[in-house]
C-alpha cells in the first residue's frame, strides 16, 4: 500500500507541526499536509478537502485535524485506506469549553492572538522537558503567520463539531491511535476509549510526550506511523 499520506494540524498549526514526519516519509511516498482554516464548520472544512485530495489516501490528524479527520472518513469511508488519530476528541464539544471560547474570541478579535496562545497553549499541555519552550515558540510563530481569521473561523467550527463515537465504530480501515502521556487537553483515557470504538486499532502512548508528539518525540511518532502504513 503506498497510498498518499494526508498530513491534517491542530487548531492554528501548520505544515511545520508534522516537519519531521513529513521530511522522512516523503522519501518514499506523496505526502500532503492540507490546511483546515477555510470555514467555521467540520463539516465544511472536512467537504471543501475532499474537492482538492487525492482519491484515495492514508489520513493522519492531531487534535482539530483528528476532529476533520473523523469527519472526512464519515463522509467519504470510501476514500480512506487508513486512519491515524493523534492527540484528538472524537466527542462534541461541552457546553462549559464552549462557553470558555467566546472570550478567547472576543480577545482575538480585539488584537490579542498571541496572549491567547500563549495562554491557551500552557506549558502543562506539554511534557515537562528542555524542548518545551522550544515547541510553545513555534506554535505561536504557525498562530500568527495564520491569523486571526483563522482563529475564529476554527473556533466556530469545534463549537459546533459533532460527535463522532459512531463513525469510529463502523471504520473499516487499519487505525493507529496515539497521544503523550501528559495531553492534559485530550488525555490517555479518551484515547482508550477510541481504540476501544475502532474495529482495527492499534494504541499508542507516547511516555515522554504532551499534546504535541510530532514536535516533542518526532522519532517515535514517526516510528509509529511507519508501522500504520506497513
Amino acid at each position: 500500500m503506498n497510498d498518499p499520506v494526508v498530513f491534517l494540524p491542530g487548531m492554528m498549526c501548520d505544515a511545520r507541526l508534522f516537519a519531521p514526519q513529513i521530511a522522512a516519509l516523503s522519501a518514499g511516498r506523496t505526502v500532503i499536509a492540507a490546511p483546515i482554516g477555510g470555514a467555521d464548520s467540520v463539516e465544511r472544512i472536512a467537504a471543501d478537502l475532499l474537492g482538492q485530495l487525492p482519491p484515495r489516501f492514508a489520513l493522519a490528524g492531531l487534535s482539530m485535524g483528528g476532529i476533520v479527520a473523523m469527519e472526512l472518513l464519515r463522509q467519504a469511508p470510501g476514500r480512506v485506506s487508513r486512519l491515524a488519530l493523534m492527540d484528538t476528541n472524537p466527542l462534541a464539544e461541552k457546553p462549559a469549553v464552549s462557553a470558555a471560547r467566546l472570550p478567547q474570541m472576543e480577545a482575538v478579535r480585539a488584537g490579542r492572538l498571541t496572549q491567547v496562545m500563549r495562554d491557551e497553549m500552557k506549558p502543562n499541555y506539554l511534557a515537562p522537558g528542555m524542548q518545551q519552550q522550544e515547541v510553545l515558540r513555534l506554535v505561536l510563530d504557525m498562530a500568527q503567520t495564520l491569523g486571526p481569521q483563522v482563529f475564529l473561523r476554527q473556533s466556530n467550527a469545534l463549537i459546533t463539531r459533532p460527535d463522532q463515537t459512531e463513525t469510529l465504530r463502523a471504520c473499516k480501515v487499519p487505525a493507529l491511535v496515539l497521544c503523550g502521556k501528559y495531553d492534559a487537553l485530550c488525555p490517555v483515557e479518551r484515547h482508550q476509549m477510541m481504540a476501544d470504538l475502532l474495529p482495527d486499532s492499534r494504541l499508542v502512548v507516547l511516555e515522554q510526550s504532551g499534546h504535541l508528539p510530532c514536535l516533542e518525540q518526532p522519532d517515535e511518532t514517526l516510528a509509529a506511523l511507519r508501522a500504520w502504513l506497513e
